[in-house]
């Protein structure tokens, strides 16, 4: 895991808030009590802190700030996991690791009592390799898909998450102009193209991206546009070079600061939710 991400501290933050702090606590706010949330399984650096490590940090503080019965599901089949008490990351969906962390109760039967199909997640996290301007993500190939440069891991249930799922919060490790691209290669998750009477064209009446989440800016949507847009950057100076590391148009002049976290906020996240530093990969995080 990069550093910038999880040691260093963001300028100008209270009690020296990390990046991965800060995303998670804004994260958290936006999720309501009752709800259902849902985050795979993912391994490997940058993408795990992102695409698994925030996300349970974010919905895990949420209940301990301001939704008590709200339902975290990760990989779909451990129910409210007992996050505080990891000693290490899993690395697999079942591995001995997360199929032994205690938890109010594991799930491996469908339906059971949250069945996707049924439009019973609230909210779910994915990622991809492309974003682009109508919110579409790719994860299965590179190029012509007749004739791929690069073949990818495939579709992982980002169709669902992008069309079942109540919304989604798109999780993307690296913020470069390969990643944020005008149209995407392959539609693995579909966005917003048309804007929501797009979608409705499609059959698609609920869903779709809520916010795009990089290491240098959150990005919502104008859903009735279909259109990408700046809802705020992390730092002054990812005002600056922004644009240079995306691949459409985006003005980030004005975007305001992402959002700090408050010290009770901080406080939460490093002593109840992540006390041994295994989310985040604040190690140190007993001693603040």
């Amino acid at each position: 895991m990069s550093a910038n991400l999880n040691d260093t501290p963001l300028d100008g933050t209270p009690d020296g808030a990390t990046l991965a702090e800060t995303i998670a606590v804004n994260l958290a706010r936006s999720f309501a009590d009752g709800e259902v949330g849902f985050t795979g399984l993912v391994t490997g650096g940058a993408a795990a802190l992102f695409g698994t490590s925030i996300p349970l940090a974010a919905m895990s503080l949420a209940q301990a700030m301001h939704a008590p019965n709200l339902t975290i599901l990760l990989a779909g089949w451990s129910h409210n996991p007992d996050l505080g008490s990891l000693s290490v990351m899993p690395d697999s969906e079942f591995d001995s690791v997360l199929r032994d962390l205690p938890c109010d109760a594991q799930m491996l039967t469908y339906p059971g009592p949250w069945a996707i199909k049924r439009g019973d997640i609230d909210f779910g996290f994915s990622s991809g390799v492309q974003v682009d301007a109508v919110g579409s993500i790719n994860s299965v190939c590179i190029g012509d898909p007749a004739k791929p440069k690069v073949r990818l891991v495939g579709p992982i249930l980002q169709p669902e998450h992008m069309t079942l799922f109540g919304r989604e919060y798109v999780m993307m490790p690296h913020h470069a102009r390969r990643n944020f691209v005008e149209k995407v290669d392959y539609v693995s998750g579909v966005g917003y193209p048309g804007g929501l009477e797009g979608r409705r064209r499609l059959g698609l009446n609920h869903g779709g991206p809520e916010w795009v989440v990089t290491p240098k800016c959150v990005f919502d949507f104008d859903k009735e546009a279909g259109r990408i847009r700046m809802k705020s950057v992390h730092r002054a100076s990812d005002r600056m070079d922004l644009a240079e590391h995306t691949g459409f148009a985006v003005d980030a002049r004005n975007a305001p600061l992402t959002a700090a976290p408050t010290k009770d906020e901080l406080d939460l996240l490093r002593r109840h939710v992540d006390p041994n530093g295994i989310l985040l990969g604040r190690r140190t995080a007993r001693s603040l």
